[in-house]
């Protein structure tokens, strides 16, 4: 494992060094963000992947280019004279040797979320100590990034409150909210104001963040997983289509919708069998 590591870095170096690459010497911090946001996509991706089939190459490719990029922002780093990948390494090394007193130390949690509870503790005494404070508002949703996406954003930020305290009491209160905010879409759209219709929709869709809070469900996975069955049913229509010389430009909604349910069928069928 040293050995790949080391060679990893090795090559980097090289690749930034004069005699070697024109693009790679001249990537800084802040051109390369946009390829680590796009790479944890793509190995987010690769996961939902591996659910679904089992198959692991292409998370371990991901991975690497995962990985890469953080050997890439160190090797800047080790330019610039600010820090290297052992650095790196060994400061997360000591984060999660803090952070876990009851493998590290004396402490004794017998639940996953004691184990959650005491992070977020060690967090706050943390950033306490360091003088951190985010924006400087002391609110504890100051911690949660604001570039994060809409879902994930949404989902930490009822985490934080629900820790305090503010929260639903159920999950029927919540898809009572979520009925509200449908009705109010209604009267939104039947309004014609857009501003008011944007607005019940993010009402809408942070209230189904909240539910699969509640039900231990991740709503990034959840709708990632619908997209792929979106994709797979109207990839169907249109295989099927193309079977009989047609195009889904062509076919009138009514067959689309029913080769749409006859997908449906079929994967269930194909789910009952396996």
């Amino acid at each position: 494992m040293a050995e790949a590591f080391d060679e990893l870095v090795a090559t980097m170096e090289r690749l930034r060094a004069p005699g070697g690459c024109p693009w790679d010497a001249e990537q800084t911090y802040m051109s390369l963000s946009q390829y680590l946001l796009e790479e944890a996509y793509e190995t987010f991706d690769a996961i939902q992947m591996v659910d679904a089939s089992g198959d692991v190459d292409h998370l371990k490719e991901e991975l690497g280019d995962l990985l890469l990029q953080v050997v890439f922002h160190a090797t800047i780093g080790k330019e610039r004279g600010e820090f290297t990948i052992e650095d790196v390494a060994s400061g997360i090394t000591r984060k999660l040797i803090l952070r876990h007193p009851h493998v590290f130390g004396d402490a004794k949690f017998e639940r996953a979320e004691d184990v959650l509870d005491n992070w977020d503790k060690l967090k706050a005494d943390e950033r306490a100590a360091s003088g951190k404070t985010d924006n400087g508002s002391g609110s504890i949703l100051s911690e949660v990034p604001i570039h994060f996406p809409g879902l994930l954003e949404a989902l930490k930020l009822t985490k934080k409150a629900a820790k305090v305290g503010f929260d639903w009491q159920n999950e029927t209160d919540i898809i009572a909210k979520a009925n509200e905010e449908i009705s109010e879409l209604k009267r939104a759209v039947e309004s014609g104001d857009s501003s008011n219709i944007e607005e019940e929709i993010g009402d809408l869709l942070f209230a189904i963040v909240n539910l699969a809070r509640r039900l231990d469900v991740e709503p990034e996975t959840a709708l990632k997983r619908t997209n792929r069955k979106f994709r797979t049913r109207f990839q169907f229509i249109e295989e099927e289509l193309a079977r009989v010389g047609r195009s889904v430009e062509e076919a009138t909604l009514e067959e689309m919708d029913a080769l749409w349910d006859r997908a449906k069928r079929q994967a269930a069928s194909d789910a009952a069998v396996s």
